[in-house]
């Protein structure tokens, strides 16, 4: 990300994020050297690939009103709307389900609210329809000129922001992996990764989709496919916000082992899947992999109790 551009740059990000070791038996009993890239350190209220996705797009926005979507529990309404706080903005957040209108603020959108964000619901079939233009003309006429991003904040510009993080890692690793909701993150480490690199992505919904999805996102913001990439599909514990005994068990030993409070959502499945790949012999000895640490938890060893229609 280039920190002289004007905007988010205020708010003085740590890039590069720090690449840590962390030396795990797992791993090494298998000649693989685990790194962790803490992009969860980029700001504290906008960490890892929300920096990275929204960044970019804040600086077009050029401070007219972004208007975003998201679940009731959304990390993406959040950072949007605490960027908007502390860049000056007016930012809308369109929330999936009118029935949360009429009913109190849960915390995640009590805080989006407190950030300054005008939050409007929509019921959840206008909510699928969302990109269709009739309902884009209606939020557009209802709240003025904005700026748009998509659910989740993966557009073509953000996948550009993301492809700083590739080039963070050039010839710091073989394989990058990192989790995948929406697609940009991959889309973009990919781009940016260096030749004989390659990205692995673990997407954490079901449904096979994301593939054409990455693929769309780079045409779009490279103008064809970049990067050597593939997606493991194996390791979504039931899709989206869902998890298991058996993830929570896993996070809570990778903490102990690591000193690393990690997000159950996104980044815990990510490192089960690198755990359980390292023991398939996955990943050739003498490999070094890298795993993107996207996100923090919430509250602690918790975080992952979070409603199942959580974004």
């Amino acid at each position: 990300m280039d920190e002289e551009a004007p905007g988010p740059s205020r708010l003085q990000p740590v890039l590069p994020s720090p690449l840590q070791p962390a030396g795990d038996e797992r791993f090494a009993r298998h000649g693989v050297t685990l790194l962790l890239k803490r992009d969860d350190l980029i700001h504290p209220d906008l960490p890892g690939n929300k920096w990275r996705k929204l960044a970019p797009n804040l600086r077009a926005a050029a401070g007219r009103t972004v208007l975003t979507f998201g679940g009731a529990y959304s990390n993406h309404l959040r950072a949007t709307a605490a960027a908007g706080r502390l860049l000056g903005f007016p930012t809308v957040g369109v929330v999936r389900g009118d029935e949360l209108a009429h009913r109190p603020l849960n915390p995640s959108l009590a805080q989006c609210a407190a950030d300054g964000m005008r939050l409007h619901f929509l019921d959840r079939a206008a909510y699928r329809a969302k990109t269709a233009p009739r309902v884009l003309e209606d939020l557009l006429s209802r709240f003025g000129e904005c700026l748009v991003i998509p659910e989740g904040g993966s557009n073509a510009l953000a996948a550009q922001g993301c492809a700083e993080l590739g080039r963070e890692l050039r010839d710091r690793a073989g394989t990058v992996a990192v989790a995948c909701g929406t697609g940009g993150t991959l889309a973009g480490l990919a781009a940016g990764l260096g030749p004989g690199q390659r990205a692995l992505g673990i997407p954490v919904l079901r449904g096979g989709f994301l593939g054409e999805t990455v693929r769309g996102l780079q045409r779009e913001a490279f103008g064809a496919p970049a990067g050597r990439w593939s997606l493991d599909e194996r390791f979504h514990f039931g899709g989206y916000a869902r998890t298991t005994p058996e993830l929570h068990a896993f996070a809570d030993d990778f903490e102990d082992r690591h000193g690393l409070a990690v997000e159950r959502l996104y980044v815990a499945k990510l490192l089960y899947g690198l755990t359980v790949l390292a023991g398939e012999g996955a990943f050739a000895p003498g490999t070094t992999l890298t795993a993107v640490v996207t996100g923090r938890p919430r509250g602690g060893r918790d975080a992952g109790h979070t409603p199942s229609d959580s974004r």
